[in-house]
């Protein structure tokens, strides 16, 4: 496993691409959604984390006032973990918040969107958690976490005749990111079931498994054509698979690990720092953009996809399946929900970042298998990694502003203890 997570010296990709560019075959999405190269980090300016000075983002925030700065430069990849980002802007609540913001910008991938991100041709996107820890802590990039983006939103997804984990021995399941939830979950679950990782030839007696990185939409072609006997990844590519009747659900990601985050909404550290109003405008606006989501899913799906305003470039029923279906008759007797009791949504909407995920999180990352120099874990504390990485008194103010906690179905104390469950 000596090979890098990325290959240094690719050049930056910018978006502002025609979204029909992506579509490929019947619904299977964007190409290209991985790949590329992060450009190297700076120093980390700032102070090294804590929270926005009190009374700057606070209840007395006014949507509008004093802002330091107008201009809001958005970028997303099109899956619905972006729903916040984008629908903030389908619904204008970026433009009531007295911010100027053109059309979100559309990366092909990961690695594109860490390097606009990087480069400040974009002010706020959404990145895997696991990324943005490997961004802060690996390469001391000074960014902060500012809200969740979402919760669940992903799954296992396998060919037909595979039924259980141990059917996966001896085959090859692609993963989207090695700094993933998914790669984690994935190696939670592989391990529980005995099953242990290879990067070589996969062998069934020893109950091995090839972990591939793909491209999430090459991953339902991949699964159609038999090269690999599953996948984990955000929606809507699990959706695309059930559509289209190349594979199924072995098992949706919230089941295991309770509402998680996948995506998460970073900002530079010095926009954070100096700008607050103007962050609190960004973040107060997708916080609005998630109750409406969480309320509004039939709406959101149609405004998203190429029936609305087109930001996603998958068909409208496979973004209704991502944002609503999670039918429990259809789900539970094959297992891919285990827990009905957790009452979870396939994929769900609230901003607070809570101290307990990410330090749980850190430590399961501990013990996943990544591709790469993962050094830095080795002394990251989890608990330091929660306040160097995370300021959540945006996300606090937006909750109260957005109708308290009642309105996203989460705990008033914004404390929760972690539920895994493989």
């Amino acid at each position: 496993m000596t090979q890098p997570l990325w290959t240094p010296g690719t050049a930056l990709t910018r978006a502002g691409l025609d979204r029909r560019t992506f579509l490929r075959g019947a619904g299977l999405g964007l190409a290209g959604l991985t790949g590329g190269a992060l450009i190297g980090c700076g120093d980390d300016e700032g102070d090294g984390g804590g929270a926005t000075p009190a009374g700057t983002a606070g209840a007395g925030w006014t949507a509008g006032e004093g802002l330091e700065k107008t201009d809001l430069r958005v970028g997303y990849l099109p899956i619905t973990d972006a729903t916040p980002l984008i629908l903030a802007h389908g619904l204008g609540y970026y433009q009531e918040a007295g911010l100027e913001a053109p059309d979100p910008t559309l990366f092909r991938g990961w690695s594109q969107v860490a390097e606009a991100f990087q480069a400040r041709q974009v002010d706020v996107v959404h990145l895997l958690m696991p990324m943005a820890i490997w961004l802060r802590f690996g390469q001391g990039f000074p960014l902060k976490l500012v809200a969740w983006n979402h919760t669940g939103g992903s799954a296992l997804t396998v060919a037909h005749g595979v039924n259980s984990m141990t059917d996966l021995a001896g085959t090859t399941v692609g993963i989207p990111f090695w700094y993933s939830i998914h790669n984690v979950v994935l190696q939670m679950l592989m391990r529980d079931a005995g099953l242990t990782v290879t990067t070589g030839d996969p062998s069934k007696a020893n109950g091995e498994v090839k972990l591939v990185v793909m491209a999430p939409p090459d991953m339902p072609p991949a699964l159609a054509n038999g090269s690999i006997a599953g996948y984990i990844v955000a929606d809507p590519f699990n959706a695309v698979a059930e559509v289209n009747d190349v594979g199924k659900i072995l098992r949706f990601i919230p089941d295991v690990w309770f509402e998680h985050a996948c995506c998460v909404a970073v900002m530079h550290e010095d926009d954070v720092r100096d700008r607050p109003k103007w962050a609190q405008a960004v973040i107060s606006s997708l916080a609005r953009a998630q109750v409406y989501a969480r309320s509004n899913r039939a709406e959101a799906a149609r405004l998203l996809s190429g029936d609305g305003e087109n930001y996603l470039p998958q068909p409208l029923p496979v973004i209704e399946r991502a944002l609503s279906h999670y039918d429990h008759a259809e789900y539970v007797p094959i297992g891919a929900i285990e827990h009905e009791d957790w009452q979870t949504d396939r994929i769900d909407f609230q901003p607070f970042p809570y101290e307990s995920y990410t330090e749980e999180l850190v430590r399961q990352l501990k013990e996943t298998v990544v591709e790469g120099d993962n050094a830095f874990l080795r002394d990251l504390d989890p608990a330091e990694a929660h306040q160097l990485l995370v300021d959540d008194s945006f996300a606090r103010a937006a909750i109260e502003a957005a109708g308290g906690a009642e309105a996203f179905d989460i705990d008033a104390s914004l404390t929760r203890e972690e539920r895994i469950a493989v």
